[in-house]
């Protein structure tokens, strides 16, 4: 597979976990369930950049921040004081396991996006096309 349609597959399943473990936080009550407008859009936009901007330095971007967000959710379900209680209740397994997988998809979509926007910039340095594998 080549590696903008590796980094695309890997954001959008980024996202995917994402939606799975915000869903999953909203029904254990570590997040509000309330009105989402701005959640939504920022989410359209993630996935927008991700499917329709993926070879493009902006979808690039986007796809580095979405590595971002997946890649620090654990980091910051993991510190709580609450994280043993969450991992031993009812659907331990999976809000741990989520937050296992959007740390390894999310590592892997910010190297891949970092690797991207790299050779995006030395192919601009040198005037050659950006490499694609």
């Amino acid at each position: 597979m080549r590696s903008p349609a590796l980094l695309s597959t890997a954001s959008s399943l980024s996202l995917l976990l994402l939606t799975l473990h915000v869903t999953d936080d909203i029904v254990r009550g570590i997040s509000k369930a309330e009105p989402a407008e701005y959640a939504l859009v920022v989410l359209a936009i993630l996935v927008y950049g991700t499917l329709a901007l993926s070879d493009k330095l902006a979808g690039e971007i986007i796809m580095l921040l979405v590595g971002l967000f997946a890649f620090l959710m654990p980091v910051m379900h993991m510190r709580g004081t609450h994280y043993p209680e969450h991992a031993a209740s009812p659907g331990g397994f999976f809000f741990v396991w989520t937050l296992w997988a959007l740390g390894g998809i999310g590592g892997l979509t910010i190297m891949l996006a970092v690797r991207g926007i790299w050779q995006r910039r030395a192919a601009r340095r040198s005037g050659a096309p950006p490499i694609i594998d």
